[in-house]
């Protein structure tokens, strides 16, 4: 009873509205659109390039009109002699039947008669007996009758012609059974004929013209066709049914078109238009032979004996070039000898009636599943059932075409299993939209921004603990806050408006730096990068958030000394000392089980805290430790300013200054500076004051404009305390800071 009505409650608008999209689906897929059809038949084509047909036998040669042929014989047209001895020796070579991949529509203009008319100077006697000679045509359709078994080409056209009644009877008979198919057909408006002497000697009559899809891609072939409202078989229909010696073709038809044509022990299936689904295997250069090499005896001699036989051409220049899903150029004549393959080594595709009703029960059926199943289930258990139906899916349909060679799209069924999956998807995501906001209401208050769309998209994370990472973590502090707060002892909410106007500038410009605020400390700042966002260049990052801080306090102060000397006020500039300091950290929510900061923990914000408060001793604005500067080399301009010892600490560190960005390297006076610096602390940390103290002098005269003038006179200061106390002789350089 309880997961009944727990069904109930979840059975709301998300199901309803995917319910109505299932069945919504099923009438788009009996109209099917042509979007749906071109995913179809891309699908179609996907199974052809996995699977080709095998190449079982080879029943098919062709004869064919190829680039060598042109160059050796001559450009076509040829004569039809020449033509007429290739069907001869084809004859002998023991061809079974033999058809034609062109079509002899007009006269042969190389026929002694009509060559002797555009003859000048000719004699009359030569002219008469050149016609009195037979014509090309006639010789050509000579050849074609002893031969027999020949099917010539005709192709569809444009405009209707005119048929005699001698064209009529020699048009190939047909048996329906069924409704009458022509209405379903591929339709020409007219027909083009051979010339009457061939297409009468000839022992068929079949259209090699092919219609591709849309996209210009052959994939079926009309194999029946309706020219001038009468019905025309294909070239290679009517060659079967001369090899069968079948008097008629035979038509199955239903209500919903064509189902198959047949000759004597062979049926063809078809779609409800008479078209032939071709199983294509790759380009096979061995089914073609020269037709030069026919003419001339250089072919094998058993190369033709008891096969079909295809004249056609291969020439790029001839234009007869079309494209399957198997292969991107394919000669037309190829096609034809690849339905012919299909037929006779029963290698044949189809695509049954019932296809249809098998992908919408396909559809309908997972469809419901995932409706009822998705918001019962876990994500991860619905996105493997999903997987399983899409492997399973398109497994079945690959069985069924290289098992059955049968035509199933199984990409019907998935796109309606997809269509409701991300429906539901959608519906959760906006309940997750509400719980986040709903987050984002009761902590927006408390936590920084992005640590609110941090918890909102995952929640999980309200928990304690954290990671490690490597972090620049910066403190800042105000210097003689303790003399600005005393000032405004009496006025404690301007002590605050200043604060909150002195805080914000500093605050956009870590922000602005993919810096996080972790908190602020009275007039203090403290903030780090690296988390909980990635940033590769923290260090150059930090640092340029601190010149920004720099600037920006700079720049409020201007604006406080003109509003005092406006107002007629004391004027208390606020200045402010940065430590920075990179290293590894660990980062989470810290604190207890109640109450819990987002926070970074370890000894390099300890030391960056250090760093800050000897900003006060070094007389400087920034003091940064050593992997900050090595992080941020190649950006900023940095200066080695001491080896220091701080308080808890047992290790000594190098810490550095920041002189300006990249471009400052430039200037020769930085290059100079660092150059008599470092030289000034070789000789102070072996004691050498007085050297130290002229280097001092000289660094001086460089330092201005570096913000660096205090740090000479706190080493004068402490040069001056070691001459009166001096360090032992074993001391390295290490200052030991006594204070935190």
């Amino acid at each position: 009873m309880k997961l009944i009505v727990r069904w109930a409650r979840q059975f709301g608008l998300a199901r309803a509205v995917c319910t109505l999209i299932l069945f919504a689906l099923v009438p788009l897929r009996i109209a099917d659109p042509r979007p749906l059809e071109e995913v179809r038949l891309r699908t179609f084509d996907l199974l052809q390039v996995l699977r080709p047909r095998q190449q079982t036998a080879r029943p098919v040669v062709i004869a064919d009109i190829d680039e060598a042929s042109l160059k050796e014989i001559g450009q076509w047209p040829w004569p039809r002699t020449v033509v007429a001895d290739l069907v001869t020796r084809l004859r002998e070579l023991g061809a079974v039947a033999i058809g034609f991949d062109i079509v002899f529509a007009e006269p042969d203009r190389m026929s002694p008669a009509v060559a002797a008319a555009s003859f000048r100077g000719l004699d009359a006697a030569t002219r008469d007996k050149l016609a009195a000679l037979p014509s090309n045509d006639q010789v050509l359709a000579d050849a074609i009758k002893q031969t027999g078994g020949v099917v010539v080409g005709q192709a569809g056209a444009a405009t209707p012609s005119p048929r005699s009644e001698a064209e009529m009877a020699l048009q190939t008979g047909f048996a329906v059974l069924g409704p009458d198919p022509r209405p379903f057909l591929v339709t020409f408006p007219g027909l083009l004929r051979n010339v009457p002497a061939i297409e009468q000697a000839a022992a068929g009559r079949g259209l090699f013209s092919i219609k591709p899809e849309r996209d210009g891609i052959i994939r079926r072939v009309p194999v029946v066709m309706n020219a001038q409202n009468i019905l025309v078989p294909a070239l290679t229909l009517e060659m079967l049914r001369v090899v069968t010696r079948a008097g008629a073709i035979l038509v199955r038809t239903d209500d919903a078109g064509v189902r198959a044509v047949a000759v004597p022990g062979l049926e063809v299936p078809t779609d409800g238009n008479g078209q032939f689904w071709v199983h294509f295997n790759k380009h096979d250069p061995a089914r073609y032979v020269s037709a030069a090499d026919v003419l001339h005896g250089r072919s094998p001699a058993d190369r033709f004996n008891g096969r079909l036989v295809l004249i056609g051409t291969s020439a790029t220049g001839l234009l007869d070039i079309k494209t399957t899903p198997v292969e991107p150029a394919m000669p037309g004549v190829e096609v034809h000898a690849q339905i012919l393959e299909s037929v006779l080594t029963q290698a044949l595709l189809a695509r049954p009636n019932y296809a249809i009703a098998v992908e919408l029960v396909a559809a309908v059926v997972f469809g419901i599943a995932i409706i009822i199943a998705a918001p019962m289930l876990p994500a991860s258990i619905v996105i493997a059932i999903g997987a399983l139906l899409i492997a399973g899916l398109i497994g079945l349909s690959l069985y069924f075409f290289v098992a059955h060679n049968l035509l199933i799209d199984f990409t019907y069924p998935l796109m309606s299993f997809w269509l409701i999956y991300l429906v539901l998807t959608f519906v959760n995501y906006f309940r997750e939209q509400k719980q986040r906001q709903q987050i984002r209401s009761a902590f927006g208050f408390y936590l920084s921004p992005p640590l609110v769309e941090q918890l909102a998209k995952s929640p999980e994370k309200l928990v304690l603990g954290g990671e490690e990472r490597r972090m620049t973590i910066l403190f800042s502090d105000v210097r003689g806050f303790t003399t600005i707060s005393e000032h405004y002892k009496d006025d404690p909410q301007g002590l605050t408006r200043l604060m909150n106007r002195f805080l914000t500038p500093l605050t956009n410009a870590i922000i602005e730096r993919k810096g996080t605020i972790d908190k602020y400390i009275g007039d203090a700042i403290m903030a780090f990068w690296n988390a909980p966002v990635d940033d590769e260049e923290h260090e150059a990052n930090a640092c340029d958030a601190a010149l920004e801080m720099l600037a920006r306090a700079e720049a409020l102060n201007v604006e406080l000394k003109r509003e005092a000397e406006t107002n007629g006020s004391v004027y208390m500039p606020l200045r402010i000392g940065i430590g920075l300091n990179s290293g590894p950290c660990v980062v989470g929510n810290m604190g207890s089980d109640f109450r819990f900061n987002y926070s970074v923990l370890g000894d390099t914000v300890n030391l960056a805290s250090r760093l800050e408060s000897r900003t006060k001793d070094y007389r400087l604005s920034m003091v940064i430790g050593s992997r900050t500067a090595e992080g941020a080399k190649t950006e900023f301009a940095t200066m080695e300013i001491d080896l220091i010892q701080v308080k808890g600490k047992k290790q000594p560190e190098v810490v550095f200054t920041v002189l300006g960005r990249a471009e400052v390297n430039d200037d020769p006076r930085c290059k100079d500076l660092r150059d008599l610096n470092a030289a000034m602390l070789a000789t102070y940390r072996k004691q050498q004051w007085d050297e130290a103290k002229s280097l001092i002098d000289r660094c001086r005269k460089l330092a201005n404009g570096f913000g660096v003038d205090g740090l000479y006179d706190m080493y004068v200061e402490r040069i001056e305390a070691y001459r009166a106390d001096p360090p032992p002789p074993d001391w390295n350089g290490v200052y030991e800071a006594e204070s935190k």
